[in-house]
């Protein structure tokens, strides 16, 4: 595994750390590695937390693999759906230690996630596609549909507006912030009161819940990639 993604397990709890100096796009090579350690967090049967680099946890796709061409941008997109997918699914709890900014692509694996931390400060948070000139693809409406809070979806999705941390729990982003000195200690401690729920019943109750939100996913995740639907809008 390259410099892009960390992969350490203590205790049970697996930490996923994004770091490519930069933005943390997500690139077909991010996301292939980001799919690497879910599948050792899960072999190892570890509570999983994901976090990034200090300042920036996410912007988002890599947006010179989405301009190389239509086809590049529909499979990169459809890389992270599945990405997101996989976390809504996954066995063992999934929490995310937001780090800084989360934009974006970076917005949709909050969303995916079981529980969202993130670190208090002058950080942007929210989904910017259509403010930069890209149509929502059906898998992120129905996420955000799914997540956002009712009363925030338009704002969130049709409107790219842009929210601070605070604002960013109002519109169900995230589930809390901490201060950026206390975020070192707010992941494991987290992982640890997960690690106290029952396996199987969790993982049972988190896939029986999302039943019918999955069938959804799925069906956007097709429709996302068929050219039919995609020329019909």
């Amino acid at each position: 595994m390259s410099h892009r993604v960390t992969y350490t397990v203590n205790d049970g709890i697996a930490t996923i750390a994004m770091d490519d100096g930069k933005a943390n796009v997500l690139s077909t090579a991010m996301i292939e590695e980001l799919n690497g350690a879910f599948d050792k967090a899960e072999a190892d049967n570890a509570v999983v937390i994901l976090t990034g680099r200090e300042g920036m946890f996410s912007g988002g796709f890599d947006l010179k693999e989405m301009k190389a061409g239509p086809q590049d941008a529909l499979e990169l997109t459809s890389k992270g759906s599945k990405l997101a997918r996989r976390m809504m699914a996954f066995p063992r709890p999934v929490i995310m230690v937001a780090t800084g900014h989360t934009i974006a692509m970076g917005a949709f694996l909050a969303l995916a996630c079981d529980y969202r931390i993130i670190a208090e400060g002058d950080f942007k948070v929210g989904l910017n596609e259509t403010m930069i000139g890209m149509t929502m693809h059906n898998f992120g409406i129905e996420l955000g549909r799914y997540r956002l809070a009712k009363n925030y979806f338009n704002r969130c999705v049709i409107n790219a507006e842009i929210f601070n941390p605070r604002d960013a729990v109002r519109a169900g982003f995230f589930d809390r912030t901490v201060p950026a000195e206390q975020l070192a200690m707010a992941g494991p401690m987290a992982g640890a009161m997960f690690k106290q729920l029952n396996e199987t019943a969790f993982k049972n109750t988190k896939r029986r819940s999302r039943k019918e939100a999955f069938a959804i996913l799925d069906q956007a995740i097709a429709d996302d990639l068929d050219p039919a639907k995609i020329h019909a809008m």
